[in-house]
């Protein structure tokens, strides 16, 4: 009897009406330089007309690695065909690959290597976009340990890493079939929270982000309903798995920034009275249960007090505040405190009637900083006020000598 190595990838594609992508998405499994012994691929056709599951049928015939093909009725989002790719699974790692995306030729072998290397159980790649944008902020450097909560690696949360298949079993973890949109946020930030170390591979690009111009782009699909209940899910794992403090109110900025925000922008001026409503109603529960001082304060300005105005139920100065952004206006600076303290002036701001309280206003000093006069307030740290405690006894002890001059 023949025993047939354990894989390291199991490469899981869901394909949907996928042509032409899937060609090059092929194309660039087929040139992967790990050893193909070492890969499986398994692909499940969610029910295509266009030809998707035929194409993965002549690319099973033909590829140097091990490829299961599964035709199965469309089952209406990305979870489904995800998770049996899972239940099929057999290698130590496992990666997503959207049928209309494509892998470097090194992604494979570089992200297994990093896993290995440092004993993490999920690596993200490097991210970049092709006719559509990808995330940025988490590529600066490659790191052998993230942190969650100090790196930006909370602001990629598609499912597009290495995975390591024993935290998944572990955890019975399994995409939630009940979500439309940001299914894959849910599954991977709980990936984070329950992984042994999560690495980042950002000096070679691993995925190419592909972007559909025939409309059929999954993420771009969905009502606002959607969202909400993306926010939800998301909002709720952190409840759940991170205790109310710092640490929660940083995961907490992410849903409240990408998921929820967004309902409140531009859109909003061209929604119906209805649409609004719904909206506001929607918020409710969500602004209730989980928005901060903690969460806003680590936002800008003109987010926190959208937000702030969402959690009052102020529709009518939200919307006077959503004219001011999109029309891109740069808000005045209000300068007080000897320049340590500033205020953006936006709609509303110290207006007697509205009632926002003055914080909401206020610049941190990473928004502070790009306003002339301002200067971060040091004066009352403790090693100032020992300094001049000093100096209030030395000119005590010897007068007219100048030491204060001389300190400063």
């Amino acid at each position: 009897m023949t025993v047939v190595p354990q894989p390291d990838v199991s490469l899981i594609i869901g394909a949907y009406e996928a042509m032409p992508y899937l060609v090059e998405c092929l194309a660039s499994v087929e040139a992967q330089t790990i050893d193909p012994a070492r890969v499986e691929v398994i692909a499940v056709d969610d029910g295509s007309t266009d030809g998707t599951g035929e194409c993965l049928e002549e690319f099973a015939a033909r590829a140097p690695m091990s490829v299961t093909v599964i035709r199965q009725e469309n089952s209406g989002g990305p979870s489904g065909p995800r998770n049996v790719g899972l239940g099929k699974a057999a290698g130590r790692f496992v990666f997503f690959l959207d049928a209309d995306d494509r892998l470097g030729p090194e992604a494979l072998e570089r992200m297994v290597a990093m896993a290995d290397k440092n004993g993490t159980d999920v690596v993200l790649g490097r991210v970049e976009g092709v006719n559509r944008s990808a995330p940025k902020s988490m590529w600066g450097k490659s790191l052998d340990r993230a942190d969650i909560y100090t790196s930006n690696i909370k602001f990629t949360l598609s499912a597009q890493k290495l995975f390591r298949r024993a935290l998944l079993d572990q955890h019975g973890m399994r995409f939630d079939e009940s979500l439309f949109t940001g299914e894959d946020a849910l599954f991977t930030l709980e990936a984070y929270l329950r992984a042994d170390g999560v690495s980042v591979v950002a000096d070679y690009t691993c995925y190419y982000l592909v972007g559909r111009d025939d409309g059929k782009q999954v993420t771009k699909s969905g009502g606002y309903t959607l969202r909400f209940d993306s926010a939800r899910a998301l909002m709720k794992l952190i409840t759940d798995m991170v205790p109310a403090g710092d640490k929660r109110d940083l995961l907490m900025v992410r849903p409240f920034l990408i998921t929820l925000l967004p309902q409140f922008g531009p859109k909003f001026l061209t929604d119906s009275e209805e649409v609004r409503r719904h909206k506001f109603e929607l918020a409710k529960p969500l602004m209730d249960a989980h928005w901060t001082p903690g969460v806003a304060r680590r936002l800008k300005v003109h987010e926190r007090l959208r937000l702030h105005l969402v959690a009052m139920q102020r529709a009518d100065l939200l919307l006077d505040v959503v004219k001011f952004v999109k029309a891109k206006k740069q808000a005045a600076a209000v300068l007080e405190k000897r320049g340590t303290r500033l205020y953006l002036v936006y709609p509303h701001f110290r207006s007697r009637t509205a009632g926002v309280p003055d914080e909401i206003y206020l610049a941190d000093a990473r928004e502070a900083r790009a306003f002339e006069g301002y200067r971060e307030a040091v004066a009352n740290s403790v090693p100032r006020r020992a300094l001049r405690k000093i100096r209030r006894i030395l000119r005590r002890l010897l007068p007219g000598k100048g030491f204060g001059a001389a300190a400063a």
